[in-house]
Parts: C-alpha cells; sequence; structure tokens
C-alpha cells in the first residue's frame, strides 16, 4: 500500500496532503519520539499517517470527523461495503446527506466519508442544527480510494487514542517525551477565520492567543512542538523567541488551491539538529 494512498483518504479545508515534501524535512522522525505524537487539530491527519508514529494521540473537537476515524479502525471492511454501496447521482447523494444519520458507527462513517468524497470541493460546513450542507460535487473522486487504502489507515490507527477535545486540553496532557504536531484552523495572512462556509468551525485571535499560552507552558515541560500557521504580524508575534519557516507553497484563498505566496509559516519551539 503506499502511503501516498494513505494520506487521500478524506478531503479536508486547509488539509496538508500536498505539502508533506516541504513539511517533513523540518519534523522529528518517528524513532525520535520517545513519548506519543499528538495532534488536537487531526483534520484529514495527513501528516499523522505520513510519519506513521508509534504511539499517538489524535483529537478534534469535531465529533463527526472523530467517528469517522473510530468506525474506520475498528470496521474497515463494512464501512467500505456500505461507502461502496451508496448511490451513483446527484438526487441520490441529496438522499443520503438530508437523512438522518444512524446510531451504527460503520455506517456513520461511511456516510461521512461517502459525502466528504462526493460533496463540494471537499467542504466540511454544517449548518446551525449541525447538519451536513454542502452541495454535491461528482463521483470523480469518490473512487481514488479503495478498501485497501480504509484498511491501510485502519491499521495506522489502531496505534491511536482518538478523542473529542478542545485543543487547551489535549496540549495540556502532554509531558517531555511527546510531540506535538498542530493544524489549527486560519485563512493564510489573516488575523482570524470568521466565516465557517468552508470549515467546520471559526477561529478567533483569542482563540490563537489561548493556543500561543497552552503553547508556552508545553514547551516550559520540555514539550517538542511544531505548527502551521497564518503569517499574520499579530499571529506571529505571540511566538516569540520561536524559530518561523515560511512556507513558499500553500493554501490558496479557494478550497483546494495551491499558491506559490501562501501567507503561512510553520512555527516549532526546537532546533532542526535536535532531532
Amino acid at each position: 500500500m503506499k502511503r501516498e494512498q494513505k494520506v487521500r483518504f478524506i478531503r479536508y479545508p486547509g488539509g496538508k496532503q500536498r505539502l508533506l515534501s516541504y513539511l517533513m524535512p523540518h519534523l522529528p522522525t518517528r524513532e525520535s519520539i520517545k513519548g506519543v505524537y499528538v495532534e488536537p487539530f487531526v483534520g484529514g491527519g495527513a501528516v499523522f499517517l505520513a510519519l506513521e508514529p508509534q504511539k499517538a494521540l489524535l483529537a478534534d473537537i469535531n465529533p463527526v470527523l472523530i467517528d469517522l476515524y473510530r468506525g474506520l479502525r475498528a470496521y474497515p471492511k463494512i464501512v467500505w461495503k456500505i461507502f461502496k454501496s451508496f448511490p451513483h447521482t446527484k438526487k441520490g447523494y441529496y438522499k443520503i446527506r438530508d437523512t438522518k444519520e444512524r446510531d451504527d458507527l460503520a455506517y456513520r462513517a461511511a456516510r461521512t466519508l461517502y459525502l466528504n468524497r462526493t460533496c463540494f470541493k471537499g467542504m466540511w460546513r454544517e449548518n446551525a442544527d449541525g447538519e451536513f450542507n454542502v452541495g454535491y460535487g461528482g463521483q470523480e473522486r469518490r473512487w481514488v480510494i479503495s478498501q485497501n487504502t480504509l484498511s491501510s489507515v485502519a491499521r495506522s490507527l489502531r496505534r491511536a487514542k482518538l478523542v473529542i477535545s478542545d485543543f487547551e486540553e489535549v496540549i495540556g496532557s502532554c509531558s517531555k517525551e511527546d510531540f506535538l504536531f498542530l493544524d489549527p484552523p486560519y485563512r493564510p495572512g489573516e488575523r482570524e477565520l470568521q466565516h465557517e462556509h468552508y470549515v467546520y468551525s471559526k477561529f478567533y485571535y483569542d482563540d490563537h492567543k489561548r493556543l500561543a499560552n497552552s503553547l508556552k507552558m508545553a514547551t516550559k515541560r520540555g514539550v517538542r512542538w511544531a505548527m502551521t500557521t497564518s503569517n499574520h504580524k499579530d499571529i506571529v508575534s505571540l511566538f516569540h523567541g520561536c524559530h518561523i519557516v515560511a512556507l513558499t507553497i500553500g493554501t490558496g484563498n479557494r478550497p483546494g488551491l495551491l499558491t506559490n505566496n501562501s501567507s503561512e509559516v510553520l512555527i516549532r519551539n526546537y532546533e532542526e539538529t535536535s532531532q
């Protein structure tokens, strides 16, 4: 199973699948992480799947996303069978989208995966009632994944603990031997992510300040961390004394597009030679 296939099993706004070649040289190897690899904003999980750490804690505040991971980890074959059975038409997409979820975890995971791979540009947007409300995007990207893809991802997830949680609690649980990779919600070059049109939740400047404070405390405990975020001066200024690397290739202003002027940075609290 090729690693490239694993990291693309879901489409996620701001996901780092296509930036792995730029990010991985700045991150520690799996062998150098003596404790737990931790992601408080797991999203599409691209870095986790590429790094393949021996132990991991993957968290997100989005319960639907974590249920997708939990269902896939426990029932990859059943998830694939249900995923294949879903309709191939626009009308069928809206029928599945607008039908209430079932209690069955495997079905919920398959439904989420189906909507994610057939909706418009892989957006993750919900209405005020928490219902997925993205329009139809077509079947083209549905069959990029296979049963082998899901089985491979499920094997990787068996090394991970999956939790629904705010980032502050997750970061607070980290100790000296752990490594944190963070990809919080942000809009490149901007101070806040105020609109939920393309993402699951908003992320205000106060959230960035709370995140910075949590990471400062983690640094005092000896935790190594690296984070991708906006290069807005107010955000960067929160991390005085850290190492900041401009990402020349990154997320564009529209979902699914890359740009040579991304307005994004990688911030880390360690020297690369210390890996």
